[in-house]
């Protein structure tokens, strides 16, 4: 439990604010009860925020809450990163220190980067993930610690607060949802000018439901007297209540300030002046109490004693005289921790500051920076490289704020406050030409710089450039979000570049611009890795031109794979070992083995992958471990093996949640979606796609999961909401950069939803970009579902009138398209069969003949919707064939269908069914007189689905079913769900039942297990 909240106010009464404390007493009950709350309190300077905050925190410390408190910190113009959440998690460590360990176990190297007591901060390498990761990691410490006690996070003066907080805060108010966690954050309302940094933030919160805001009032004239009468002890004369109420305007400080003016000599010979009103006690201070104030006012929002000491040059006797005027006047006033001072109001300080004189100012920034180097000890250690960049920076001495300003940037870094990064390297940039030759030949990159690869330099013994200060910004602007600025920066490096050029580093600015490019959704990316592959080409192999190669041919499979990016992904690995870039390596071995995959050798292209996940998990390689955790699975699921997907993509979001990865996460997500719909898992279907399109901040897999969204409401019939999601799709997606694994998709759920409609010319609009655009080798996957819902959308509109128009021209161009399509594997080898039989369908010249095989073909996969769409097909062709044979299999075919499309919720289908059996005049209810040959296969059971069929019906439980399978009791849960959906039954016993009735297992061998 942490101390008593200090009391920073003059007056010892409380006034007012019940129908504030009232809300924060109301949130602090819910987040009692395991509902966390997000509140902002505002207000202009003065008016009582700190108060309020104090009055509430001692409250609900009383309560049993664990209150930690952290303040945004201003050093001039310059707030330390993160500074809020390192003081607050401090506390929170001071008071919880058993349940803070167990919390950050397994994760401190990272959560250094906020809280330096844990550690030293991991290395690692940096990428855009970093800062989200580090985000993550944060808030799960939060909902830790918060799962057993009342946890009340206090983040004061926003204003000041850095981008760094500002984007953690934000992180925070958007995903918690667990824990007794009650985060308060104020800032000054008054401050918040139409360019404020804070205001974005403030316009995004106010949108979010679970954000309070409450924005704090002037007192009244009532609430102003009780005020006065407070500060001095008695009642106060009306009219003095008046005159200070006037001239305060109701702001709690200003009364106060007033107040203790009348005291000293009354309100008539004060100046209106508001700087003067706070000046005013400061200047009836003895000499050096003022002159210790004007030295604190410089050194920042809180200055340790020991610091104050060496700048203020006093004796100790009349130094400790001085500050207990000061303190005494109520003008500074002891820090929470009892090491320092702070001017008890932020206006005064300003004020103070406000009054110093230009020369003035940059000597006590010199005397600070002079004594922080002479003892480095006197500030936190986790606080002095940022604080001494500041002091020497506003001391204006660029000999000494270089090398000082570039520490504090690679400080920044490693912390991933990327944009207070990229605001310290412009600081740089800025002070480079001021800067004597002496000292910048000193600088060496191996100190300051890291992303621009050494390409045969030593960087230990090189001399730092202007280019690698605009290599480093480019980064960071790009890592941090501020991508405007990154690309201007590569502009400048590259028009320096034309003065003198240097191929390799020109190719490293181009694959930025590329990255950039692609992240403001300004083009595709790929005009700018041309230029780069051009620079390289006829170079010896450097880590530039391996990386080159990797990202030319990532780019590539995923737009235009073929035997130029498979080239491109050999040449990376083979370039990459030779110049020792391991994870450049591991990273084009993964594109190799996607494209081998495409190639025609999946066997060999999935081995690599896994191995390549293997090698990366056992090197730490983290970000390419998890983009192997997408692509392997996503693989797999392109030729038709979804269910060895599903297990990896749980494994890989778990890793991304264990490491912070949510934009790596969300992709998984995607594609788990994508493979439980294939699966005939509906509703997990449903819930994994959500997942997708909350988690992480990547626009593309939020599009995925939207678009699996639209797919799953199209295939129920809800045509309303997947318009919705099919729009909330596209506008993730873009139009700047059409990749064909989402352009392919979004136009098939386009032509479904048109089709759907009966808008038969719409759904050939759908379709026909992608025709005239060419399936390129490698998008199979994508284009044979897009192909089978024009054909299926063609075949339905047969007897339409207004679909005549075109109709020939379409199926024309659809035949050719499905000649060119490869297969490759038996699931497209299905999907082309099943293609060719709807053709044939919308020309009238479909048999039973024409759907048998295709039937055939699904029976052996494991898609139970598609082979439930095409056992009706079936059923379809042999009713119009006739026969009391085909009577009897479509109805056995028909009540499949039915049963399949009941447990998912396939309405269309559903209703197809329904129709078909009403014209037919067939009964679907009820035991069919003769089961087939092999029931099981019949009704798309896998042999390990049969074998745990098998055990239900002998009444295994699912550990049972685990350890007599040598499986987990999960992954058992997942067969029986499986099982249950195939068979169209709700529970074990029907499927026990269904067992038996259709004969799958010979007689006598059910036998249920006795217990002992």
């Amino acid at each position: 439990m942490l101390g008593p909240v200090e009391n920073r106010s003059v007056s010892p009464v409380f006034v007012g604010r019940t129908d504030e404390l009232d809300t924060l007493n109301d949130a602090l009950a819910r987040a009692a009860a395991a509902e966390p709350q997000a509140l902002l309190l505002g207000g202009e300077a003065g008016v009582g925020k700190t108060r309020l905050v104090e009055e509430f925190a001692t409250a609900a410390a009383r309560h049993g809450a664990v209150v930690a408190v952290g303040g945004c910190v201003e050093i001039g113009a310059d707030g330390l990163p993160f500074a809020p959440f390192s003081a607050a998690l401090r506390a929170l460590r001071d008071a919880l220190p058993e349940e803070f360990a167990a919390a950050a176990a397994g994760q401190e190297e990272e959560l250094a980067r906020l809280l330096p007591d844990l550690g030293e901060a991991g290395a690692g390498r940096h990428d855009e993930q970093g800062m989200a990761r580090l985000f993550e990691l944060t808030a799960r410490l939060l909902e830790r610690l918060a799962a057993e006690h009342t946890v009340v996070l206090v983040l004061e003066d926003l204003h000041w607060a850095d981008a760094s907080t500002r984007h953690l805060l934000a992180y925070l108010f958007r995903t918690l949802r667990a824990g007794r966690l009650l985060v308060l954050a104020t800032y000054r309302s008054d401050d918040i000018h139409r360019r404020h940094p804070l205001r974005p933030l403030l316009a995004e919160l106010d949108r979010l439901r679970t954000v309070r805001r409450i924005e704090l009032a002037r007192f009244t004239r009532e609430e102003a007297g009780r005020q006065i009468a407070g500060i001095l002890a008695a009642e106060p004369d009306p009219a003095q209540v008046d005159e200070i109420y006037a001239r305060s305007d109701g702001n709690a400080f200003f009364i106060e300030e007033l107040a203790v003016a009348a005291t000293a000599g009354g309100c008539a010979g004060l100046s209106d002046s508001l700087r003067d009103l706070l000046l005013v006690r400061v200047e009836a201070l003895p000499e050096s109490a003022q002159r210790v104030a004007r030295i604190v006012a410089e050194g920042g929002s809180t200055v340790e004693y020991r610091l104050i000491a060496a700048v203020a040059r006093l004796a100790e006797d009349d130094l400790i005289e001085a500050l207990r005027a000061a303190v005494g006047a109520n003008i500074l006033t002891v820090t929470r921790t009892g090491d320092g001072y702070r001017f008890r109001h932020s206006l005064v300080r300003e004020a103070v500051a406000d009054d110093l004189l230009p020369g003035e100012r940059s000597r006590l920034n010199r005397r600070y920076a002079e004594a922080l180097e002479a003892d480095p000890t006197l500030v936190p250690a986790d606080a002095r490289v940022m604080r001494l960049a500041s002091y020497w920076y506003h001391a204006h001495d660029a000999a000494k704020a270089l090398p000082a300003v570039l520490a504090a940037a690679v400080v920044a870094r490693r912390r991933h406050a990327y944009t207070e990064q990229l605001r310290l390297l412009e600081r740089a940039m800025e002070l480079w030409d001021g800067a004597p030759e002496e000292i910048r030949s000193a600088l060496r990159p191996v100190d300051y710089a890291e992303v621009y690869p050494p390409c045969g330099c030593d960087p230990a013994t090189t001399p730092l450039r202007y280019l690698d200060l605009l290599a480093e910004a480019a980064v960071a602007g790009r890592f941090g979000g501020e991508r405007e600025r990154a690309l201007k920066i590569t502009k400048r490096a590259l028009r320096l570049l034309e003065e003198e050029p240097d191929p390799l580093r020109a190719a490293w600015f181009w694959v930025q611009r590329s990255r950039l490019v692609q992240a403001m959704a300004r083009g595709d990316g790929r005009q700018e890795l041309a230029t780069a592959q051009d620079l390289v080409r006829g170079l010896p192999p450097s880590e530039v031109h391996a990386e080159v190669l990797a990202v030319a041919a990532r780019w590539s499979m995923q737009r235009r794979p073929g035997p130029e990016a498979l080239a491109d992904a050999e040449r990376a690995v083979e370039y990459a070992r030779m110049v020792g870039a391991r994870e450049t390596e591991l990273d084009a071995r993964l594109t190799l083995g996607g494209l081998t995959v495409e190639s025609g050798e999946p066997e060999a292209g999935l081995a690599e992958m896994r191995q390549v996940l293997r090698d990366t998990r056992a090197e730490g390689m983290h970000q390419v471990a998890a983009r192997a955790y997408v692509n392997l699975p996503s693989v797999l699921q392109s030729v038709g093996r979804d269910r060895e997907a599903v297990p990896l993509l749980r494994e890989g979001i778990e890793f991304c949640r264990d490491h912070g990865l949510l934009d790596s996460g969300a992709w998984m997500w995607g594609n788990l979606s994508e493979a439980l719909y294939s699966l005939g898992q509906w509703q997990e279907a449903a819930e994994a796609a959500a997942h997708a399109t909350r988690v992480g901040h990547g626009a593309m897999p939020r599009g995925a999961g939207a678009l699996v969204q639209a797919h799953l409401a199209l295939a129920r019939g809800d045509l309303a909401e997947a318009g919705r999601h099919l729009a909330a799709a596209r506008a993730w997606y873009g139009s700047h950069d059409p990749m064909p694994q989402q352009s392919l998709p979004v136009a098939r759920v386009t032509l479904g939803v048109a089709a759907a409609e009966g808008r038969i010319t719409d759904a050939r609009a759908a379709l026909l970009p992608a025709l005239d655009a060419g399936f390129p080798p490698g998008t199979h996957c994508y284009g044979w579902p897009l192909l089978l819902a024009a054909a299926t959308a063609e075949a339905d509109a047969r007897t339409l009138p207004a679909a005549l128009p075109g109709r020939a021209e379409t199926l024309d161009r659809l035949s050719t398209a499905v000649r060119t399509l490869t297969t490759g594997v038996p699931l497209w080898q299905a999907y082309g069969q099943w293609t060719r039989a709807e053709l044939l369908r919308a020309q009238g010249r479909d048999t039973a003949d024409t759907w048998s095989p295709v039937v055939t073909a699904f029976e052996c996969l494991d898609r139970p919707y598609a082979l439930a769409r095409v056992r009706h097909r079936l059923a379809a062709a042999l009713l119009a064939e006739g026969g009391d044979d085909e009577r009897e299999r479509a109805v056995e075919l028909l009540r499949l269908a039915a049963a399949v499309a009941a447990h998912l919720g396939a309405r269309p289908l559903a209703d197809a069914v329904a129709r078909l059996a009403q014209r037919a005049r067939l009964t679907l209810t009820g035991a069919p007189r003769q089961t087939p040959a092999d029931p099981a296969a019949a009704l798309g059971l896998t042999s390990r689905e049969r074998d745990v069929l098998h055990l239900v019906a002998a009444g295994r439980t699912n550990r049972q079913i685990a350890a007599e399978l040598f499986i987990s009791p999960k992954t058992a849960s997942v067969h029986v769900s499986n099982i249950l959906g195939k068979l169209g039954v709700s529970g074990r016993g029907e499927a026990a039942a269904v067992a038996h009735r259709l004969g799958l297992f010979a007689a006598g061998t059910l036998t249920a297990e006795t217990p002992g």
